[in-house]
């Protein structure tokens, strides 16, 4: 999915205070170093006393912080483009009844596509009326022999009743030979990513 470009929202800028702007990228870069890109988020006691020494809004202050949690949203997009092949993967992990499955790769000259697929049985013999399960999300990484460093980015997705089914890009691209990699999936809840523990390898 692509972004829309980024269109200034002044056509003005104040040159005296660019020296400021670049400190400000400096420390949010020292911020990273020093945390190990996982700083957490800070307290609702420290959020309100920062509003009232800076004069800033409490809410400000949140959306300030919870941006740092997503800058990875922002990584460059990689459009997969020169199809190879569609390689056959035919996999699959079960938990709670739940049928976790990936059957293909799609494979191209500088990506790879992975189709994610998640079936359930969205009927309680107990109720009449089905059960909505918490809608959970997963990152997908990637472990090769090579140890090659793989970028990895859902999407898009979705599903009705017990059927969803999402769309990974990897790159670069897979190796065609499937038993030199294997696709982790970890379940993560929304809105800001939070780990729920529930991990399996395909």
């Amino acid at each position: 999915m692509k972004r829309m470009p980024i269109e200034p929202p002044t056509e003005h800028y104040d040159e005296r205070i660019e020296a400021i702007d670049e400190q400000i990228c400096s420390l949010i870069k020292q911020r990273k170093e020093l945390s190990n890109n996982n700083p957490g988020f800070p307290t609702k006691q420290l959020i309100e006393e920062w509003s009232i020494k800076y004069n800033f809004y409490e809410d400000f202050l949140n959306s300030v912080f919870i941006q740092f949690l997503n800058e990875e949203v922002y990584r460059p997009v990689v459009e997969p483009k020169g199809f190879l092949k569609n390689i056959p993967i035919l996999k699959s992990f079960e938990k709670d009844k739940v049928f976790y499955s990936v059957t293909f790769v799609r494979q191209y000259e500088n990506a790879s596509v992975v189709n994610f697929i998640i079936d359930r049985d969205d009927f309680d013999d107990k109720m009449p009326t089905r059960i909505l399960p918490e809608h959970n999300f997963f990152d997908l990484s990637i472990e090769d022999v090579a140890d090659t460093d793989y970028d990895s980015r859902m999407e898009g997705g979705g599903g009705s009743g017990g059927h969803e089914s999402y769309t990974f890009i990897i790159s670069p691209a897979l190796p065609h030979d499937t038993s030199k990699y294997k696709l982790v999936f970890s379940e993560y809840k929304p809105p800001y990513k939070k780990k729920t523990g529930f991990e399996f390898t395909i």
